[in-house]
């Protein structure tokens, strides 16, 4: 199955740029020169990836990551020209998956986009186990879908990410580094708090079994029974 990437970025050279690294890998394109259109093109495709500027006409790339999260927790990369944490922190909190600070090597970004893609489409080896229960959270990875209590919860990549890691290690305490090294697997923009912000939003949607989740201080985080 042919994957489809949504490109949302003013600066149609870049467009293009990108554009031509994805069609070589096999990708179908989508582009967007602003937020509106964006989420135009959003609603009326099927988007497995969305390459997000935050610099945009008609609505920013804050406004167009928040109503798709509203429906979708599709992946997201983040492309900004300010490397400020701050900014990184906020992208990270409303649940994108990745950022890539302006100017970037096409080929990066690429890698990034085929990572994150490539991670949906495909279901790991894990012991030959599809499913992993563990408290009352269901995990089914070929679906990579999280039921809690019998019901659906809707995670992103980073936050089923994070939470199958640490099922799979019930009461080992897992580090900070260790979270990213697993999840980005390169340098990282960004620091450890990035973790802390989406260990809160995991925590918010698994509801009354987010205290599975514990925070061990000035050590990490660890899957608790």
């Amino acid at each position: 199955m042919q994957r489809t990437v949504l490109i949302v970025e003013d600066e149609a050279i870049l467009r293009e740029i990108m554009k031509d690294y994805l069609v070589n890998e096999g990708y179908a394109v989508l582009e967007a020169g602003d937020g509106k259109e964006a989420l135009i093109q959003f609603k009326e495709n099927e988007v497995h990836l969305v390459i997000l500027d935050i610099m945009l006409p008609e609505l920013d790339g804050w406004s167009v990551c928040r109503r798709i999260r509203k429906e979708s927790n599709v992946p997201i990369i983040m492309l900004t020209a300010r490397a400020d944490e701050d900014d990184t922190l906020l992208g990270f909190e409303l649940g994108v998956d990745d950022y890539v600070t302006k100017p970037y090597s096409p080929a990066i970004l690429l890698a990034r986009a085929k990572r994150l893609i490539d991670s949906r489409s495909s279901s790991p080896v894990m012991r030959n186990e599809d499913t992993l229960t563990k408290n009352g959270i269901h995990v089914h990875f070929p679906s990579r879908t999280v039921t809690v209590n019998g019901e659906n919860i809707g995670l992103t990549h980073t936050e089923f990410e994070i939470l199958t890691y640490l099922m799979r290690n019930p009461g080992i305490i897992i580090t900070r580094e260790q979270l990213i090294t697993k999840i980005w697997g390169y340098e990282f923009v960004g620091d450890e708090r990035t973790i802390n912000s989406h260990i809160r939003n995991l925590r918010q949607k698994l509801g009354d079994k987010a205290i599975c989740i514990a925070t061990v201080v000035r050590s990490g985080y660890k899957f608790e029974g």
